[in-house]
Formats: structure tokens, C-alpha cells, sequence
């Protein structure tokens, strides 16, 4: 709901309307035991009630005065006093007080509220019904939040307001159980939480927690817990005391402390208990903890005084934003035993902040006498601090909040029947309290009869003179988007040690790693794994390691994904090269011995061997070493498509001619009729038909391959974790082993073809050449085939290219090399007569 809504709901005190409503003569209820006197007491025509603890045990001792509290109650006094002399504010009423001393006590708390309201007849009436009015409208209190629950629950039923100054417990939040009670101060709820994440900014994980075993504490704490574990906080220990709780059970708390590895405290503690435990850390030499305080003592100066060994220095905690209150510290100076009300309080008081006797002692203790007129000037002392302003203030605030409940009730009574008065006292404060105070504070409560929730964050800083100086160092404020609450002036802090405390159980997780949680140990305690192959982790203390992208892979410190290496054959490579460096080297012999053949086309041994399908197969052999180039380079789908296909129909072509090349001589040399019908039934227009007709039925297998499931590109993860194969998938398998399978069936018909002709007797027999050149084809493309099923990736292109430069090679030397050597270096053996001339065929 918006803070507008609030302004307008917040409590208003009802029980002022019995100050409209008539008294009767009905019997009230009275007191039994020992009368409650008030340490301060002055007559009103509206009577407010103080509950303050300014001793912090029964004995009234100048050792045990609380200067604080005794300020608050100044405090009330001044607002009271502003109030009785505005003209705007209930004029013409005079407002009294009637302010308690508990002493630390919570039953005594509770006595002293039932005095307030009851007053302190001395006989005891019959049970009867308590009709009178209470002798006190409002309360001011407690400073304590456990003797506020105590007497929030006791005067709930009754609905006399409270207001407290200093009581921060979420559970009286509650209006449930304590439908009565505001405060000027915000709940422990949000002090918890930004405690919590005070802890997180500077990156303590590992810490302890230190409580008073009271609502205060116990409340604060819990949420502190919550909060901190939401945040990944976690508690080496939680211990809990009281002030009154014997030594032995102490003890076993700084037992606890003192064998922990933490070095940051969280202290939910109120000043009294605090002062105890600052004792025992004292006599056990416990020092260079980091401290992280509460409301309850950051900004208390006695507690600073009595922090003597600087055990506390370099805290830092929440405080309430300082205020200034104008005309409060020269009521304060004037606060005189001969000024104010005559009582014992005032006189303990003076003589506790001089070190005097009002009157002659003969006490060895104090050896002056005071006069009463001291000058409180120069003092320095916890009555005269002004640190605690902000806590005046909220005192001041409430005193403030009653007198305008009472003023817009009394107001309401010359417009509003007694029928609205009543359901006002049921309903709740539905007349809003929304003012400003002179100082510009804006006041108003939410349903829960709390104020909006800010803080400031304190540093203790140690100064000359064994002195503190409580430095503002950033701020906390709810209102505000979650990720602007806190903010931090960092340079401005300094801490126990000189330097950031570290406090956690296990040191951060680089980068590259991941939290492994220790067994049976908190959240906070891990090891550091390292990431596995191919996972990473790019921040400190991830949890998990993320899997990289199935085209990356993790680098070697495993705090970031990296592209995979991508392998395919290329230029650049030194393979790569080689194969391109033979297949250019195969062209040129090709073309060389082509230029051979022609310059010699005329000659016996040319014009013999059919220099139509040589020139042809020279041709075909060109392309078969420049196809082998398309399998070298990043595999694209046009070169996918191609490299398969082309090495398929330049083979085939290659094939071709040498089948023919082979039929011709066969049929030549075996006809059984031989002569020109021979020739004409494989002339040359025969030849070129037969390798056309072959190449063709390459070209269909190709275009229904390239048609129904063409090769195409990919990239092969699974070979290597960190590297991918950019290599071609064929697609369809069948299409690819048709290709093969025809090329393998022409080359052993030309080989069948050959060895049959291997022993004619001529004196230059080609046939015996052409069953080399596909003895040595059949045996490349036969051990191509497991070669290339178990070849990985580029590897498996590696020996395709090599099948292919292989057996053309050995076509090229078999077939052309031995006729280029007789055209070249025999010349007299390339003669019609020396081709003519017959020889003894030799075994082979």
C-alpha cells in the first residue's frame, strides 16, 4: 500500500476519548503491595505517562545511572513544555507528566504500567468493574523492546496507547496482540534485512551472532537469519544471553567465540548487555573482531567510554538518520538541581555527573561538596552527548504524536456524537496522525503503528583522548528500488584491523571452478572443483559449471567457452600442400607428355596405339589430377557436390578410353577373322561411342545422386571433444558406392581385358602396360576402401585425394612414360619396321 494511505490510517489514541467522555463514582480498580512513586511528577490537566530505565538494577547506585535514558526523559519534559506554552496546539490545556524508573526490570515494568493507569491508591477495592478513567491518557516507552511487549500485552485490553521510542521488535508489530501500541522507531523487521545485506556488500559469508536472549534480540535475530541465509550467509554460531545470567553460562558464549574461525560479529544486543559482554571480552583478551551493531548501541556513547581496550573499534551498523531538535540542548544545560523538580532523581543525577555530595559527606568516596550550580558547559559525559539525538527525537515525536491525537479528538467533540466517539474506539486509529514537527520531520504511522523505515550507517572511528567518533559512511532506505536500498561511501570507513576484514570458510572460487560443498558442513565451507572439459564457469563462487556450445569448447582455465578448431583439409596445411603440389605436378606431366604425343603424332608408335583415345585419355587423366584440388579447402555445398561427382565421371571417362584403348589391341590380335571387318566393328566412331556410352551411365548414377540426396556440408562433433570436422556427408550413401562400384567394374574389365592381351606378340605390346596401370588402379581403390571407412574427418579426404592422385599416376607412368622414353631417348625404335618386327612372347 502506499505510504499516502498510511499517513492517513495510522493510529490516533482512542483512549482519549475518555477524556471527552463523562467521570462516574463506579469504584476503580486499586493497586495492592508497595506504592509505585513517579522519579518525576508534574500536575496537568491531561496526564502523560514515562517509562524509562535509569538505573540498570534495584540499588540505587551513582555507578549504575543511565545518562541516556535520563536524557530521554528530558526529552519528554521539553516537548511537554514546548506544548503547554503553543497557543495552536491544545490551548488552554496544560499537559502533565508522571515518569517511572524500571530498572532493567520487566516485572517491574509492568508494575510501574499498572500504576500509571490505576494510580497508587493505597487500599485495595472489591472486584468490581474498572470503570474510572486511567489516571494517564499515553504512554511514553519503554526504551527496551522485551518490557514493551510485556506492557503492550498487559494494557492492550484497555487501549491505552503506547509509545515507544526505542522498543524494535517485529512481533509487536503484531496489533493482534498489541493493538495499542506505536513507536517512533522502524521494526527490527528491516533493520534485520539491511544488517543482512550490509554483511553481503562486504563480502562476509562466515560469521558469528551474538543476541541478548530477549524479544529485542531473539526477534531481530531470526530475521537476520532468514535473511542472511536468502543471501548465502552463513552462521559459524548463534549464542544468546542476558545481562543476569551467571558467569559460568557467559563463559561457555565467549568459550564459543574464542574457538571460531569467524572475524565478523553480529551483536543484536541492547547497550546493557553489550557492557556486560565487552567485560569478558576484556578479561579474555578478545580482540580484532569485526563488529556489526544494531540501532540498540552503534551510535551509544557510553557504551564507547566503557570500551576502554578498543574492542569495538571499526564497527560499523545501522543508526537512525540524526535529527537536531532546536532549544533541546539549552534545556538540557539548564537541567540544575535548583531549576527542576526537587526530587532524589535530580540529586543522584547531579551528583553522579560531578562526582559530588549536594550536602557534606564524610564518605571517602567523594571528598567535594557540590553547590548546585554548576556549569554543564564544559561537560563531557553521556547526559551531555548529543549522538543519540536521534533517539530524542523519536521521545520527542511521540510526545508530539499524542498531544495531536488529543488535540484533533478534542476538536472532534464539538462536531462528533458519542456513537462516532465509540466506533472510533473500536475501529482503531481511523483519524490519521500526520504532521511535521519544527524541524521539518514529516510524522506519521503505517497499520502497524510503525514509522517508515531509514538508516545510516555508522563507523566507529577512534580518535585522541581515547575517544569515538561515530562517522556517517552511507545509507539504508527501504523506500527506495532494491538495488539502490544501500549505499556506501567505502572510503571513508576504517575497520579493526586497518583493512577489510576477510571472514568466510572457504576462500572464493576463481573463475574456471565450482563450489563442491564439504559434507556435513554449512553452505558457506566448500571446495573448488575444476571445471570438466568443456564446461566453464565465468564468475567467482558459481555453483555450476555451464556446458559450452556444441561449437565451443572450454579454454584451458575453463572460464571461458572458445570456438572449436575447425579441421578440414586446406591449402595452408602441410598435407594439404603436398597433395595440392602433386596434383599440380600431375597436370604438368600430363600436359607435358600430351605435348609429346602431339609433337610426335605422326610416328609408327603414336599413330599404333590409337592416338584418338590417347589424346583423349591424356585429357581424362588432366581432370582426374585437377578434380582431386575440389577436396582440399573449407567443404562448401557446391564443392560437396562437385569434388564426389567430378572425381566420378573423369574416372569413369579415364576408364573408358583405357577399356577401349584395351578392346582395340584385344580385338586386333585375337579376331578370328581378322582384316577390315574387324576394324570396322570397333572403328574409331565405335571407340568414342563405347567411352561416351560409359561416361554417360556415369553421368545418369551422378545426376540422381546429386537429385534424390545430394552430399552437402557438416561439421562432425563427435570425432574430438575440442574440435570440429567440417567435412562432406555423402548424402546418400548408395549414390556414393554406385560411383565407386561402376568405376571398380569398368577398371576390372579393363584389367580382365588386359591380361588377356599381356602376351601378344608384338614388339611394343600396350597391353601388358595397361594390365599394370590397372593392377596398380585395382590395388589403390581395394585398399581405398577400409582406408577411408576408418580414416577420421580430413583424414578420410587425405586418402580419397591419394587414391586418386595414386592411380592416375600409375596410369600416367604404366601407359605414357614408356612411349615417351622411346619417342624421346629410342627414336630409332619408332619405326613402322621395328613395330612390325616379331618377338618371343615373354611369361608373365
Amino acid at each position: 500500500m502506499s505510504t499516502q494511505k498510511w499517513r492517513h490510517q495510522g493510529w490516533a489514541l482512542l483512549q482519549f476519548l475518555m477524556v471527552c467522555g463523562s467521570h462516574t463514582e463506579e469504584p476503580a480498580c486499586k493497586q495492592t503491595g508497595d506504592h509505585e512513586n513517579p522519579q518525576l511528577f508534574k500536575n496537568g490537566d491531561i496526564m502523560l505517562g514515562g517509562i524509562f530505565s535509569f538505573h540498570s538494577s534495584w540499588k540505587n547506585s551513582q555507578d549504575d545511572l543511565h545518562f541516556r535514558d535520563f536524557q530521554f526523559a528530558q526529552a519528554m519534559r521539553f516537548g511537554i513544555e514546548e506544548i503547554n506554552n503553543s497557543t495552536e496546539l491544545l490551548p488552554g490545556i496544560t499537559l502533565g507528566y508522571n515518569v517511572y524508573d524500571t530498572c532493567g526490570s520487566i516485572a517491574r515494568s509492568v508494575k510501574v504500567a499498572l500504576s500509571l493507569v490505576n494510580g497508587n491508591e493505597g487500599k485495595a477495592s472489591p472486584l468490581k468493574a474498572c470503570s474510572k478513567p486511567a489516571q494517564v491518557q499515553a504512554i511514553i516507552g519503554e526504551t527496551s523492546s522485551s518490557p514493551s511487549t510485556a506492557i503492550a500485552a498487559v494494557l492492550g485490553p484497555f487501549h491505552i496507547p503506547i509509545i515507544s521510542h526505542f522498543a524494535t521488535c517485529a512481533c509487536l508489530s503484531d496489533k493482534s496482540k498489541y493493538p495499542s501500541f506505536l513507536r517512533t522507531i522502524p521494526s527490527d523487521y528491516y533493520q534485520s534485512r539491511a544488517l543482512a545485506h550490509l554483511v553481503k556488500h562486504f563480502g562476509w559469508t562466515w560469521i558469528g551472532a551474538v543476541r541478548s536472549n530477549d524479544d529485542y534480540g531473539n526477534s531481530g535475530m531470526a530475521t537476520f537469519t532468514e535473511t542472511a541465509q536468502q543471501l548465502g550467509i552463513c552462521l559459524e554460531y548463534s549464542v544468546s544471553f542476558f545481562r543476569t545470567d551467571p558467569t559460568g553460562k557467559i563463559q561457555k558464549s565467549i568459550d564459543i567465540i574464542k574457538a571460531s574461525t569467524s572475524k565478523v560479529i553480529v551483536a543484536f544486543l541492547s547497550p546493557m548487555d553489550l557492557d556486560v559482554l565487552l567485560r569478558e571480552f576484556s578479561q579474555n583478551n578478545l580482540t580484532g573482531y569485526q563488529w556489526v551493531g544494531t540501532e540498540g548501541w552503534i551510535f551509544d556513547y557510553q557504551t564507547a567510554t566503557i570500551d576502554v581496550n578498543h574492542i569495538l573499534d571499526g564497527a560499523v551498523g545501522l543508526s537512525i538518520p540524526k535529527a537536531h531538535i532546536s532549544g533541546f540542548r539549552e534545556f538540557m544545560l539548564d537541567v540544575k538541581p535548583l531549576n527542576s523538580p526537587k526530587n532524589d532523581l535530580f540529586t543522584e543525577f547531579w551528583e553522579a555527573l560531578f562526582s559530588c555530595k549536594l550536602k557534606q559527606s564524610q564518605t571517602e568516596e567523594i571528598q567535594r561538596e557540590c553547590t548546585g550550580h554548576e556549569d554543564l558547559t564544559g561537560v563531557e559525559n553521556g547526559f551531555t552527548d548529543m549522538s543519540l539525538m536521534p533517539i530524542v527525537n523519536n521521545v520527542y515525536k511521540g510526545v508530539y504524536a499524542v498531544a495531536r491525537a488529543l488535540h484533533n479528538i478534542l476538536k472532534c467533540n464539538k462536531t462528533c456524537d458519542t456513537k462516532i466517539k465509540r466506533l472510533m474506539a473500536k475501529q482503531g486509529f481511523k483519524q490519521g496522525i500526520q504532521f511535521k514537527t519544527k524541524e521539518g520531520d514529516e510524522v506519521y504511522f503505517n497499520e502497524n503503528g510503525d514509522p517508515p523505515a531509514k538508516y545510516e550507517i555508522i563507523n566507529w572511528q577512534p580518535r585522541e583522548n581515547n575517544t569515538v567518533e561515530f562517522v556517517y559512511a552511507g545509507l539504508y532506505d527501504v523506500s527506495l528500488p532494491a538495488d539502490k536500498q544501500l549505499t556506501l561511501q567505502n572510503k571513508s570507513l576504517i575497520w579493526t584491523q586497518n583493512s577489510v576484514p576477510v571472514s568466510v570458510c572457504s576462500e572464493k572460487c576463481p573463475p574456471g571452478t565450482r563450489k563442491m560443498l564439504q559434507r556435513g558442513k554449512p553452505v558457506c565451507c566448500y571446495d573448488c572443483m575444476r571445471c570438466a572439459e568443456g564446461e566453464m564457469s565465468n564468475v567467482t563462487d558459481s555453483i555450476t559449471c555451464v556446458k559450452c556450445l556444441a561449437e565451443f569448447w572450454s579454454n584451458e582455465r575453463r572460464d571461458a567457452c572458445v570456438k572449436k578448431e575447425e579441421l578440414f583439409l586446406s591449402y595452408e596445411e602441410i598435407m594439404g600442400a603436398l597433395f595440392t603440389a602433386a596434383s599440380l605436378f600431375g597436370t604438368c606431366l600430363t600436359a607435358a607428355v600430351a605435348f609429346i604425343f602431339f609433337r610426335y603424332r605422326k610416328t609408327p608408335l603414336v599413330r599404333a596405339n590409337n592416338s584418338e583415345l590417347s589424346f583423349l585419355l591424356l585429357f581424362s587423366l588432366t581432370l582426374c589430377f585437377l578434380c582431386s584440388l575440389t577436396f582440399i579447402g573449407r567443404p562448401s555445398e557446391w564443392s560437396c557436390m562437385l569434388r564426389h561427382t567430378a572425381f566420378g565421371i573423369t574416372f569413369v571417362l579415364c576408364v573408358s578410353c583405357v577399356l577401349g584403348k584395351t578392346v582395340v589391341v584385344l580385338m586386333a590380335f585375337k579376331a578370328l577373322s581378322p582384316g577390315k571387318r574387324v576394324i570396322k566393328m570397333f572403328g574409331p566412331t565405335q571407340q568414342r561411342l563405347s567411352v561416351l556410352g560409359f561416361t554417360f551411365v556415369q553421368v545418369i548414377i551422378c545426376i540422381l545422386w546429386l537429385t534424390l540426396s545430394p552430399p552437402f556440408p557438416i561439421k562432425n562433433f563427435k570425432e574430438y571433444k575440442d574440435k570440429i570436422i567440417l567435412e562432406c556427408s555423402l548424402g546418400s550413401a548408395v549414390g556414393f558406392w554406385s560411383v565407386l562400384g561402376y568405376i571398380g567394374l569398368l577398371a576390372v574389365l579393363c584389367f580382365i581385358f588386359a591380361f588377356l592381351a599381356r602376351k601378344l606378340p608384338d614388339n611394343f605390346n600396350e597391353a601388358k602396360f595397361i594390365t599394370f596401370s590397372m593392377l596398380i588402379f585395382c590395388a589403390v581403390w581395394i585398399t581405398f576402401i577400409p582406408a577411408y571407412v576408418s580414416s577420421p574427418g580430413k583424414f578420410s579426404v587425405a586418402v580419397e585425394i591419394f587414391s586418386i592422385l595414386a592411380s592416375s599416376f600409375g596410369l600416367l607412368i604404366c601407359i605414357f612414360i614408356p612411349k615417351c622414353y622411346i619417342m624421346l631417348l629410342r627414336p630409332e625404335s619408332n619405326t613402322k619396321k621395328s613395330m612390325m618386327a616379331k618377338r618371343p612372347p615373354k611369361a608373365f
